[in-house]
């Protein structure tokens, strides 16, 4: 077992590779192969962090998530969002979201704040304009 810190994309491809091979032998649990499993697992875990943004799901997209969680259907949003036709233009991205909108879809359906609002290009036009970019609070 000879496990670094990636610094590298090619100790990146490199650490993939031996994942990879690991995982094809399913090695026991405790054993020497599934501690070097798990360790090189938290290495390229940190290194992906490093070099990839976290993804910040869309306002809708979250909302239409957590109605199939709910098994919520349209009808259901009403309380939260108003009339059939705004849940309608709301989760088509023709109409974005009121500030009186994300707090009830907030306390009602429990979905983050900041994802409701949407933030750093995580907004979809609104009626085929292009989003307008702002960063979320730190």
């Amino acid at each position: 077992m000879n496990i670094k810190v990636i610094k590298s994309n090619e100790d990146y491809m490199q650490a993939m590779t031996r994942l990879s091979a690991l995982m094809v032998l399913d090695p026991k649990a405790g054993s020497r192969d599934d501690n070097e499993l798990e360790l090189l697992a938290l290495v390229i875990e940190d290194y992906e962090r490093k070099i990839v943004p976290p993804a910040v799901p869309d306002p809708v997209d979250a909302i239409l998530f957590r109605m199939d969680q709910m098994k919520l259907g349209r009808k259901g949003l009403e309380q939260y969002i108003g009339s059939t036709s705004k849940v309608s233009e709301v989760l088509s991205h023709k109409r974005p979201l009121s500030l009186s909108m994300i707090r009830r879809l907030h306390q009602g359906l429990g979905i983050p704040a900041d994802v409701l609002i949407g933030c750093e290009g995580n907004e979809k036009a609104a009626l085929g304009k292009e989003p307008r970019r702002r960063p979320c609070p730190e």
